[in-house]
């Protein structure tokens, strides 16, 4: 922790003097500066650029040249965005490619490794991965004729820390599957990726990593930690918009092995020839389906522009700074009020959100919204997230939020909201 950490907002106003990384603010649609935004772990902002990359893009590319735009640059977008995404997680060129969404494509991945594992029955995962996450293994399961067999491993101290023990325990032999988040959803745990596929490694199992809460914001280095397969989404750090494409990564060897179950033209070898038999493209076009969302592909494309600019390690060090400084302000101020910690103390052990529990947790997340200009989210049963998103979130941001958050609960501002949730949290 910080020795020099004083409560008052000057102190935040002269922390954001000192950020090098300050001027990329400015690269983002920011209309209302009193609006303080703590939700970029969910949805990033706006990056000026796309705006101006979607106007080219539907007028000119669209408008203009019509079809004549997939060969001047949209067919080849998926790869082309893909390598950009490689140099954020630590792939060498041609492991990465963009399409389809999250979802579909754990399904991929899934299938594609326990085709690779046969006689192997056991999938390990934990009860803090996201549940759309297992709900896809559930699914992939019952495809399969429900040979195989998820073990969904604990936490053990209510949902902030895997049991990590428990969890080694259950990797072995028979594992043909390990499936976790990098960074856990409602805590923001972070998980030793290397150590985690090594023991998997050990024992002939296969790791898919989900990087939805880690890419973006912080370093990632899929290859020198040998991983078999990642997945992510683009929307959240990366700021690609809502419901951008997702993106699969594949070591050299499992992208060779590997055999996608979803067959399409877009990952056919010669997809214009029109054959009527099915021959996979070479490496990683083969986890291609159908056409892509070349809009939503192109904006992302333009949004990826400041990460690549700023780097991942400065990133890092910011967002470190950023939720060690809230952690502070939230012992000092709101810890009196009945918030607790739901994240990891260890910086190391944290990705770039801070879960804060308190019983009105979800009263007080809908006060901030409605009534003081905060915007986090709320997640079951009493989490609180604040995400930081280091590109442009300011450490006034910080102390604006936590101060509003005081103010929720000790002037009683939540007590005016419904208990009844909203369809979106």
């Amino acid at each position: 922790m910080n020795s020099s950490f004083r409560t008052d907002r000057t102190y935040a106003l002269e922390l954001d003097r000192q950020d090098p990384l300050s001027a990329f603010r400015e690269q983002f649609v920011i209309d209302n500066p009193d609006m303080i935004y703590m939700d970029g772990n969910s949805l990033g902002r706006l990056p000026k650029v796309v705006a101006e990359r979607v106007n080219s893009v539907v007028t000119g590319e669209w408008g203009n040249d019509l079809i004549r735009s997939w060969n001047q640059g949209w067919w080849e977008s998926p790869t082309r965005i893909g390598e950009k995404i490689a140099t954020l997680i630590g792939a060498a060129p041609g492991q990465v490619i963009v399409g389809d969404s999250v979802s579909v494509d754990l399904f991929k991945l899934t299938t594609a490794v326990l085709s690779l594992q046969s006689g192997r029955t056991k999938i390990i995962t934990d009860t803090l991965n996201f549940p759309s996450d297992l709900y896809v293994l559930q699914g992939c399961i019952s495809l399969l004729g429900n040979k195989h067999k998820i073990i969904r491993i604990g936490s053990q101290d209510g949902e902030i820390t895997p049991d990590l023990q428990a969890l080694y325990n259950a990797i072995d032999r028979d594992t043909a599957l390990v499936t976790l988040s990098h960074v856990v959803f409602k805590s923001g745990y972070l998980y030793d990726m290397a150590a985690i596929t090594e023991k998997a490694h050990q024992v002939g199992a296969l790791v898919i990593w989900d990087l939805c809460h880690s890419v973006g914001a912080l370093p990632i280095e899929l290859d020198a930690c040998h991983v078999d397969f990642a997945l992510g989404c683009t929307y959240k750090y990366l700021n690609g918009g809502p419901g951008s494409p997702a993106f699969v990564y594949a070591s050299q060897d499992m992208g060779q092995n590997a055999t996608s179950p979803i067959w399409g033209w877009w990952s056919q070898s010669s997809p214009f020839s029109f054959d009527l038999d099915y021959i996979p493209a070479p490496g990683m076009k083969k986890f291609l389906t159908g056409s892509q969302p070349i809009i939503s592909m192109l904006s992302l494309e333009a949004a990826l522009e400041p990460h690549l600019q700023a780097g991942m390690q400065p990133l890092r060090k910011k967002s470190i700074q950023m939720s060690e400084y809230f952690i502070q302000l939230s012992d000092s101020i709101l810890s009196p009020l009945g918030f607790k910690l739901g994240s990891p103390r260890i910086p190391e052990q944290r990705g770039s959100h801070i879960s804060l529990r308190h019983p009105e947790g979800y009263r007080i997340n809908r006060v901030l919204i409605d009534e003081l200009n905060v915007i986090p989210d709320f997640r079951e049963p009493d989490n609180i997230r604040y995400g930081l998103a280091p590109i442009y979130t300011t450490f006034a941001d910080i102390w604006d939020a936590a101060d509003r958050s005081r103010q929720a609960v000790a002037d009683k501002l939540y007590e005016k909201i419904p208990l009844t949730r909203l369809t979106v949290t």
